[in-house]
C-alpha cells in the first residue's frame, strides 16, 4: 500500500503555504543565522515582524513585580487556584485588563466590553476561529493586496475558505478604494464564489500605513450594502509612532452615526504579539459585536486557549496604568527612532520606502534594481539579497503584490548593531552594482546594474565587524 494513503489529504497537501518565498527566507536564516561574533557573515533576519525594542521595559516591570507570577515565592500562594482554572471564558481580571488595554491603545476614545472578548492561541488562531464562525468551505473573504502571507494559512488551510484579492497599487500609495472593492466583489460573483466578508488589516502589514476615516467609512458602507461581514485585524494598533493617529473600526461604529451600520457584521482581531512584543505568549483576541459569534468562538477557543499562568501575569501587568503609559510612550519613541535610522540609511543609497507611520517594518521599493518589471526578476533579486547580501527580506509577490520590486523589511526585531551591519551590507551591495556620484550630498545614479556579482564574492567585501573596510558613512549619520 502506498504510504501516502495512510494519511489525510490535509496532511499530504501544501495548504500551509510553506512553499512561499516568505517562509523560504526564514529557512535560509535558520540554516545560517547571523551572530556578531560566532557567525558575522550569516543571514540577518529582517523577515520577522517582532517588536524587541522595549523588552527591557517589560523586564524591569517583572523584576519589580514578582508577585505577578505564580512561579515565584511572592506569587506561590495563588499557584493552586490559577493552575487548576480551566474555564474557556478566561480569568475575569484578564478579560477586564485586555479590554482596558485595547481602549488605551486607541486613545481611550472608546470602551470595549470584557464580556465580548474571546481568547485564542495568537492572532493565527483568532483569525481561523473567526473564519470558521463566518463562512463555510468554498465561500470567500475579500482581502486588499498586498496582505500578510500567513492569511493563506490562517484563513484557508483548515477552513476551506477562499481569499479573493482586492486590487491596490502604488498609483495611490495602495489606498483601498470603493471601486476596487466593487470590482473584486463582482469578479467573485462572476466566478460563482459567495463572498461572506471583507478582511482588512489596519495598520497594514506589510505597508505600515493606517486607514484614514474616509476609507473606514467607505468600508463600513460597503459591507452594509452587500450584507457581508467585516473582520478588522488591528494587531498593530499600538505600533503607530507618528501622526496621523490610529483610528479603530470601533470608533467609526461609535462616532460616525450618519452612516448605516449593522454591528452584527463587525468583528475585531487583536493580539499582544506586536504591540507588546509577546508572540511567544500566544495571546489572540476576538472581539465581536455579534452575540452568536461570541458564543460560538468561545466554544471553539477550547482548541487554543491562553494558559492561565499567562493570563494571570498579563492581567497584573496591563492593569498597571503607570507601566502601560510608560511602555506605550517608550515604544512609540523607539519605533520612530528606528524607522528614521533605517529609512535614512536606505535613502543615502537611493532606496525609497512607502511613506508610513506604523508597524515593525518598511515597504521598500527596489523596482529600479530589477532587470525587468516581472516576478521572475523580483525573485532573482531576492535570491541575491538572501544568498549574497545575506539579509532575509520578504518579496512583494509573497504578499500577493502585483507590482514586482517591492519588499517588506522588518527592523524592530534586532539591536542597533545588527541594523547598522544590515545597512552596511545594503550599501556595499548597491555601490558594487551602481556607479555612484555624490555631488552636494545628492545621489546621481547610472544604470549599469549587475545582479550576477561576478567581480568577487560578496562575503569577501561584506561590511562585518571584522571587515577591513572603513565603516559606512551612512551608519555614522544614523543618530
Amino acid at each position: 500500500m502506498d504510504k501516502t494513503q495512510l494519511l489525510s489529504k490535509m496532511a499530504m497537501g501544501d495548504g500551509h503555504g510553506e512553499s512561499s518565498p516568505y517562509f523560504d527566507g526564514w529557512k535560509a536564516h535558520d540554516e545560517d543565522p547571523f551572530h556578531p561574533t560566532d557567525n558575522p557573515n550569516g543571514v540577518i533576519q529582517m523577515g520577522l515582524a517582532e517588536n524587541q525594542l522595549t523588552s527591557d521595559v517589560v523586564e524591569d516591570w517583572i523584576l519589580n513585580n514578582p508577585e505577578a507570577s505564580i512561579c515565584t515565592p511572592e506569587g506561590i500562594n495563588d499557584f493552586r487556584a490559577i493552575a487548576n482554572f480551566q474555564d474557556y471564558h478566561g480569568l475575569a481580571e484578564f478579560r477586564n485588563a485586555v479590554a482596558k488595554f485595547m481602549g488605551r491603545t486607541r486613545g481611550n476614545r472608546i470602551k470595549f466590553d470584557p464580556d465580548r472578548i474571546v481568547m485564542s492561541g495568537g492572532a493565527t488562531g483568532a483569525h481561523e476561529v473567526t473564519a470558521f464562525c463566518l463562512a463555510d468551505p468554498g465561500e470567500a473573504f475579500l482581502v486588499p493586496i498586498p496582505y500578510y502571507p500567513g492569511f493563506d494559512r490562517d484563513l484557508r488551510w483548515r477552513t476551506g475558505v477562499q481569499l479573493v484579492p482586492v486590487m491596490c497599487d502604488s498609483s495611490n500609495n495602495f489606498v483601498l478604494t470603493k471601486e476596487a472593492l466593487e470590482d473584486a466583489y463582482e469578479k467573485a460573483r462572476e466566478d460563482n464564489i459567495r463572498v461572506k466578508g471583507l478582511l482588512i488589516t489596519n495598520p497594514s502589514n506589510p505597508l505600515g500605513t493606517i486607514m484614514d476615516r474616509k476609507t473606514l467609512r467607505t468600508v463600513v458602507s460597503f459591507i452594509n450594502e452587500k450584507r457581508i461581514h467585516l473582520v478588522c485585524d488591528e494587531i498593530y494598533a499600538a505600533t503607530v509612532f507618528s501622526h496621523p493617529g490610529f483610528i479603530s473600526i470601533a470608533e467609526i461604529l461609535e462616532e460616525e452615526t450618519d452612516i448605516e451600520c449593522d454591528r452584527n457584521l463587525v468583528h475585531i482581531v487583536y493580539s499582544l504579539s506586536k504591540d507588546m512584543g509577546f508572540p511567544g505568549f500566544r495571546v489572540g483576541i476576538i472581539y465581536s459585536y455579534n452575540d452568536a459569534v461570541v458564543n460560538c468562538a468561545r466554544k471553539m477557543s477550547s482548541f487554543g486557549l491562553v494558559s492561565t499562568q499567562t493570563q494571570y501575569l498579563l492581567a497584573s501587568m496591563l492593569n498597571d496604568d503607570e507601566f502601560v503609559e510608560r511602555f506605550l510612550a517608550e515604544s512609540a519613541k523607539r519605533l520612530s527612532q528606528r524607522f528614521r535610522v533605517f529609512t535614512g540609511g536606505l535613502a543615502k543609497v537611493g532606496i525609497k520606502c512607502l511613506q508610513s507611520n506604523a508597524g515593525l517594518f518598511v515597504w521598500m521599493d527596489l523596482r529600479h534594481l530589477l532587470k525587468k518589471p516581472t516576478v521572475d526578476s523580483e525573485m532573482e533579486l531576492w535570491k541575491v539579497i538572501i544568498h549574497e547580501v545575506k539579509i532575509n527580506v520578504s518579496p512583494g509577490s509573497s504578499f500577493h503584490c502585483t507590482e514586482p520590486g517591492w519588499f517588506r523589511v522588518c527592523h524592530a526585531n534586532m539591536d542597533d548593531m545588527a541594523v547598522q551591519i544590515a545597512l552596511q551590507r545594503i550599501r556595499t551591495f548597491v555601490l558594487q552594482n551602481k556607479e555612484v556620484v555624490v555631488p552636494n550630498k545628492k545621489l546621481c545614479w547610472h544604470s549599469n546594474l549587475r545582479l550576477s556579482l561576478k567581480t568577487r564574492r560578496f562575503d569577501d567585501i561584506m561590511m562585518s565587524p571584522h571587515s577591513p573596510l572603513p565603516q559606512s558613512p551612512m551608519v555614522k549619520a544614523t543618530n
